[in-house]
């Protein structure tokens, strides 16, 4: 296949393509290509095409998805940031106009793509401690719900061109990245523990399944819709910081004062301190997914262990 992606140098693209391109051709859509190229391994390169472009912008690279097979979005600016009202408006800008962006590409093609696969997340549903949520609840309102309709909105779009759509959104995924990079360090020192409450939900997902996941959904055409990729079995931020201590053996003792991390990260502070409890039920029930890592600990040993 002939696969377009966006985000592919993020923390999720990267690990994506390495294992696509083994098999598939893969047109890297990016700001910097020299970046880009600097992220794969050599032996990569050669099933790699990669495009100059700029998201939130029609433009030449657009004609570059025309012939592609599928296109993979997974473009947007990064959550754990401090939220401005400027950068309030990147995290919806980079996901709205981006996705819209994509869309109008393939709408303008004659040899469009059969399916799109975009990334949401599960801020969709808003914040809570006690609501569990599925695919079939409806969305929050603060401003990542907000944020996340937007996206699945200009995501929906590409329906009316016969483009198969399937949308993942994602819990925190956990890796050789991403979340889990900030919290190692304090557990290495002694000095870690949960952050804020740590009664709120921790809905997380190991990469490898993330990747698998998008993987089935290239090849099968009976996956349509929306998906939540989260593990089978949630945690709380205690039973996280315990496990992960556990796997780390170092103890989880130091809690992180809910002030230190608001003076961090502002209002984007919400999503790590409030969190919300969420269920791959469609996933496991329709997509019939079966999760490589559905138990915290095990996906916890493979990545730190």
């Amino acid at each position: 296949m002939k696969i377009a992606i966006t985000g592919a140098t993020g923390f999720i693209g990267e690990k994506l393509v390495s294992k696509l391109a083994i098999q598939h051709q893969i047109v890297i859509f990016t700001r910097s290509i020299e970046k880009a190229k600097s992220a794969f391994k050599a032996s990569l390169l050669s099933n790699l095409e990669f495009v100059s472009y700029t998201p939130k912008q029609a433009g030449e690279w657009q004609k570059k998805i025309d012939g592609c097979d599928a296109v993979i979005n997974l473009a947007g600016a990064p959550i754990a940031e401090r939220w401005t009202t400027d950068y309030k408006r990147e995290i919806l800008e980079s996901r709205q106009l981006g996705t819209r962006m994509i869309v109008e590409a393939i709408s303008q093609g004659e040899n469009k793509p059969k399916v799109l696969i975009n990334a949401s997340a599960i801020g969709y549903y808003g914040t809570s401690e006690t609501e569990t949520y599925t695919e079939i609840s409806p969305a929050g309102n603060d401003f990542l719900a907000e944020v996340c309709q937007s996206w699945e909105n200009e995501a929906q779009k590409v329906t009316s061109e016969g483009v198969r759509l399937v949308i993942f959104r994602l819990g925190i995924v956990l890796g050789n990245g991403g979340a889990l990079a900030k919290m190692i360090p304090p557990f290495k020192i002694f000095a870690g523990g949960p952050i804020g409450s740590g009664k709120q939900w921790f809905s997380w997902v190991h990469i490898d399944d993330v990747v698998n996941m998008i993987e089935n959904a290239l090849t099968s055409d009976n996956i349509e819709g929306t998906f939540n990729a989260t593990a089978p079995y949630p945690v709380t931020m205690n039973q996280l910081c315990e496990t992960l201590g556990n796997v780390l053996k170092r103890p989880s003792w130091l809690p992180v004062p809910s002030i230190a991390l608001e003076l961090l990260l502002g209002d984007g502070a919400k999503v790590v301190l409030e969190g919300q409890k969420v269920l791959p039920q469609k996933t496991q029930e329709v997509m019939n997914y079966d999760f490589q890592y559905s138990n915290l600990k095990s996906a916890l040993e493979d990545i730190v262990g």
